[in-house]
């Protein structure tokens, strides 16, 4: 039988973890005996465990909180870390442990260790080697285990009460892994149900409407134009209506030098006389 310190803060515990329970983490207890505790584990999105349930059994001393209690996994699981008996190798239930710890603190520490198997200190050696050698094999092999031995038909009521059900259970959001290990252990059907791309609607042909050319605008008149063509026929008008100078007649000859014509015509006299008489000269001495 435990000290009542010991039940004491069992029950405060456990109160806190059914009003405030950490995500995919519940309890369950024993009416008959509240030493009975038995922690249920969610198994986190994106790891080999997804969908399954696993329980941890607790056993306490009346040594608690100032020693750790005895943890194992109840629910059989492939997993470097817990050996084929359900044994849990973790510092946090060892040399780690501290008397502010509980149930809760131990249950969120499994949990991550589902998310970060440790390979260097395995208690299951094939698990620990298969997980080094080839990642995909050994998430074949937990999550084939997980499916056998810890996916319930329906989820414990523990999660149905907190308001998730089969139709529509509450998820988890995915743990933060290297992008390698999140696309290998995520399942088969996961990858292959992602929403698909989106396709370029097909080009319409465009109609001979939409080729042809918009109809020519009318000219609209504007003042400037106005007044141009205005001034231009003004001008042709003012143009047609004024006489055309004639180009000044040429003086006749006899005009031209008052001083020289004469002259010239007394000359061409003179010598039409001077030749007059020399022909008849002529003819006298024939």
């Amino acid at each position: 039988m435990s000290s009542p310190a010991v039940v004491r803060r069992l029950m405060r515990e456990l109160a806190e973890l059914r009003t405030n329970p950490p995500e995919g983490i519940r309890v369950e207890t024993n009416e008959d005996n509240m030493l009975d505790v038995t922690g249920i584990i969610e198994g986190p999105g994106g790891t080999p465990y997804a969908g399954g349930y696993f329980r941890i059994k607790f056993k306490f001393t009346d040594e608690f909180p100032a020693a750790p209690p005895k943890c194992w996994f109840a629910t059989k699981i492939f997993h470097p870390n817990v050996s084929g008996a359900g044994e849990i190798c973790v510092n946090t239930l060892k040399k780690d442990w501290q008397s502010s710890y509980g149930i809760a603190h131990i249950l969120v520490t499994v949990k991550c260790l589902l998310i970060y198997p440790n390979p260097d200190s395995a208690l299951d050696e094939e698990a620990g080697k298969l997980l080094q050698e080839d990642y995909a094999l050994y998430c074949q092999r937990a999550r084939l285990i997980t499916s056998v031995h810890a996916t319930p038909r329906v989820p414990p009521p523990q999660f149905a009460s907190a308001g998730t059900s089969t139709g529509s259970a509450r998820v988890s959001p995915a743990p933060t892994l290297p992008a390698a290990t999140v696309a290998t252990a995520a399942p088969h059907h996961a990858r292959s149900s992602a929403t698909p791309e989106p396709r370029a609607a097909p080009v319409r042909p465009l109609s001979k409407s939409a080729h042809a050319p918009p109809p020519a605008q009318p000219l609209q008149p504007s003042a400037s134009n106005t007044l141009s063509v205005s001034s231009s026929l003004s001008s042709l008008a003012s143009a047609q209506d004024k006489p055309k100078e004639r180009p000044a007649s040429l003086a006749p000859l006899g005009t031209a030098d008052s001083n020289v014509a004469p002259k010239a015509v007394k000359r061409g006299a003179a010598a039409g006389i001077v030749g007059g008489e020399k022909r008849k000269k002529a003819l006298k001495r024939l």
